[in-house]
């Protein structure tokens, strides 16, 4: 019982950490994308989304893979963390050389110059990642979400200065480039301050043979998760335009903050605990059916919340040139309520099974993908969202469906465990829309403060009256949590 009780108090303070992280620094980036996207035009935002999107495809191999698989592995030796990182700089290395390399050939292909003199400094994102992988994972492994945290905020405190200052004193696109290359530099460089570990000639290095298999099953899937979603804006920014592609990314951009803000908080924790109960089938059943219920139910009303205000935020804090981003910011919002559940499925997945699964499904839902990206690309942009929407359904029934097979967890317990919090979202949203009708003569603030009030109110009201214990639930957890932080 200590041992189990040692760990919840571990997972509770580490969620508590990486929850006050991700919302200070979803807030930081929220302040920085408001104010650099009022000082650039669409088409720029677009050139940036196309060089982000091929970081984001070679950081998979960086990132995935070998880092999660020592993670995993209970008896990771110093030689394996040297494999690994060794692994991880001569890969960024080559990675580095051939984007900046090609970055010609792709400016050519888009007619968007200015990614070649992007290109080596953008890039340089690959090594310094790459610098600082195995410390992060050793923190992970024991459980020094304070510390990660910390740096993660810091590095996003200064970074967002940075490009702050940049964007006020008119170097434009550059200041988001100046945000992400000085914010990898600082995390890399706190990482290597706070930890211990040192690459060391004189220790044997362990081959990556016994962790390949199984590494390089989730290198596979991820890419192809990553190939397939970000393709559906490289074929924006191709077929349409650089203002079409800067729209759809700022709307993704937005919708993605409170997204990966907190399911990147509850993931990075969840997957090393969940790994520790593995072997115990009613533990962990209950400890999915629990993260499952509460993800949702903040989760579920935050992003229909986003979608009943979204004309008003904008219309508040961006600058019309970026107001036709509004129907896809909308669209996209419903990806937000069916990801969360996929990606809590998917860590589950990666616990118990030995990522064979992972793969067939991967190949699975990108076939489906294909398709739906086939028929909606050639229609326009808005299709693309609603494709994507399609997909993300796709992608949560079958990683739900899958877990099945690893746990005890039933459709039946999925659909009582979810369907009250579904059910009460629904009634939330309508309540803002009906209220919302009545205000359109308002100023837009106040518009939007009603709205959000009215909203708040109908979903804790009804949790209550109904006596939802995911309601409770998180209470109690948001009582722990900040006796964790105070």
């Amino acid at each position: 019982m200590g041992k189990e009780r040692d760990l919840s108090e571990r997972v509770a303070s580490g969620v508590a950490w990486n929850i006050t992280e991700k919302v200070g620094s979803t807030l930081l980036q929220a302040i920085v994308s408001i104010i650099v996207a009022n000082r650039i035009m669409p088409n720029e935002m677009g050139v940036i989304a196309v060089m982000t999107i091929l970081v984001t495809l070679s950081q998979v191999v960086i990132d995935s893979g070998f880092s999660q698989t020592l993670i995993r592995k209970t008896d990771a030796s110093e030689g394996d963390f040297k494999a690994v990182f060794r692994f991880n700089i001569w890969a960024s290395v080559l990675l580095y050389a051939i984007l900046t390399a090609s970055a010609p050939l792709v400016a050519s292909y888009y007619g968007w110059e200015k990614i070649t003199s992007i290109a080596p400094v953008l890039y340089l994102l690959l090594p310094l990642n790459a610098l600082c992988v195995i410390q992060n994972t050793i923190m992970v492994k024991e459980f020094r979400f304070a510390e990660l945290s910390t740096i993660i905020f810091t590095s996003s405190l200064i970074s967002s200065i940075i490009a702050i200052a940049m964007a006020l004193t008119g170097f434009g696109i550059w200041s988001l480039v100046g945000q992400r290359v000085s914010m990898m530099a600082i995390k890399a460089m706190l990482l290597w301050w706070k930890s211990s570990w040192r690459y060391r000639r004189d220790t044997d290095g362990s081959s990556l043979q016994e962790m390949t298999p199984y590494s390089l099953r989730l290198i596979a899937t991820d890419m192809i998760t990553a190939i397939y979603n970000n393709i559906a804006q490289l074929f924006i920014g191709k077929m349409y335009s650089a203002n079409m592609l800067g729209y759809y990314n700022q709307a993704q951009k937005l919708k993605d903050m409170p997204v990966n803000a907190t399911m990147q908080s509850i993931q990075s924790v969840t997957f090393p605990a969940l790994a520790k109960i593995s072997d115990d089938d009613e533990k962990f059943k209950e400890g999915y059916r629990r993260v499952m219920m509460l993800t949702a139910f903040v989760m579920f009303p935050m992003m229909a919340g986003l979608i009943a205000t979204a004309e008003d935020i904008f219309q508040l804090l961006l600058k019309p040139q970026w107001h036709p981003s509004v129907p896809y910011f909308q669209i996209l919002s419903l990806v937000g309520l069916l990801y969360p559940i996929s990606a809590i499925a998917y860590n589950v997945l990666k616990v118990r099974s030995n990522g064979a699964i992972i793969l067939r499904l991967e190949i699975l839902k990108k076939v489906l993908m294909t398709i739906i990206l086939a028929i909606t690309i050639p229609i326009g942009v808005k299709a693309i969202a609603w494709g994507m929407v399609a997909a993300a359904a796709c992608e949560m029934i079958l990683n739900t469906g899958a877990t099945t097979r690893y746990c005890k967890f039933t459709v039946t317990l999925f659909a009582r465990t979810l369907l009250p919090i579904a059910l009460l979202t629904v009634a939330m949203f309508f309540a803002t829309e009906f209220v919302g009708n009545y205000t359109i003569e308002l100023h837009v603030g106040w518009r939007l403060a009603i709205k959000i009030a009215i909203g708040v109110a109908t979903y804790s009201l009804g949790a209550l009256l109904t006596r939802m214990e995911a309601l409770s639930e998180a209470v109690t957890i948001a009582r722990r949590l900040l006796g964790k932080l105070l």
